[in-house]
């Protein structure tokens, strides 16, 4: 059922992420939630990895906890060896709105970084320009965020986690709130500044034929407790070809990966359905 996955646990390649037995429990007592039972899960330097499971199974608490943003209970979180003890500017995180600042315009949001990291304002518009050209909004630079539609915000925000130069690119569904058009467009582009930079990108998606696309790594989780079900190695990751969707391979995958989802939203309804 599962490939081998740049993702696996034992992998030649030394990790860029490691997740070494991480579980996750919220509050205490008889009120305590289990979000995450341990997980062993290794991230490969410019992996592309898909995290897809039910709502409620922990996918966004664990890219939190590689964010810095949330304390393991159990287990430890590394990158590069090293590990996480908080929010670090080595990983950059996109969220699912822009999160922009409103009184800036878009240069200043995708600039504000560099500077915030002693850049001189000069590099660091240039940075700036050079990411929004990247994102195809360099002709936007001075517009405010109320000016630009969602697609272009979230554009916005991820030239500006890009600005920063993260060694790790962290993104909480950051097209669920987009048009199906406008969704496709912008897994292409950011399919092409995946190629271009090999960026390591830990993503969360409820779409399969997002994750088919786009990852090098898919690791499918089961409901609450979050573990990892299957993992998945799809092999399209380095095209841009559009038409992938309809290739007998894609298909096939599609078809499996659903019929695991299935499975495990089924058993969160039941878990729901329980209390």
């Amino acid at each position: 059922m599962t490939q081998p996955s740049a993702a696996d646990t034992g992998s030649a390649i030394a990790p860029k992420a490691r997740f070494a037995g991480v579980s996750k429990r919220f509050g205490s007592g008889p009120g305590a939630v289990q979000a995450l039972e341990p997980i062993d899960l290794d991230i490969a330097p410019n992996a592309f990895v898909c995290l897809l499971g039910p709502s409620g199974c922990g996918k966004s608490t664990l890219l939190n906890i590689l964010a810095g943003f949330e304390e393991a209970t159990t287990g430890t979180v590394t990158m590069d060896g090293a590990p996480v003890r908080g929010p670090d500017a080595r990983r950059g995180v996109v969220f699912q709105q822009g999160a922009l600042f409103t009184w800036m315009n878009v240069l200043e949001n995708v600039a504000f970084g560099p500077l915030a990291c002693g850049r001189q304002r000069a590099e660091a518009e240039a940075t700036a320009m050079r990411f929004l050209d990247m994102v195809g909004l360099s002709a936007f630079a001075k517009r405010y965020p109320y000016e630009l539609s969602g697609g272009m915000q979230q554009r916005v925000g991820i030239a500006r986690a890009l600005a920063n130069d993260p060694e790790i690119l962290l993104m909480d569904e950051p097209f669920a709130a987009l048009d199906a058009q406008t969704r496709e467009l912008l897994q292409e582009q950011i399919k092409r500044i995946w190629i271009d930079t090999r960026k390591t990108i830990l993503w969360i998606t409820h779409s399969i034929e997002e994750a088919l696309f786009l990852a090098t790594d898919i690791v499918v989780m089961s409901a609450r407790p979050g573990r990892i079900k299957a993992r998945f190695a799809p092999g399209f990751a380095g095209s841009t070809d559009p038409t992938l969707v309809t290739q007998p391979e894609f298909v096939r995958l599609k078809a499996e990966i659903f019929g695991l989802l299935r499975e495990e939203a089924l058993a969160a309804q039941h878990q729901e359905d329980a209390r």
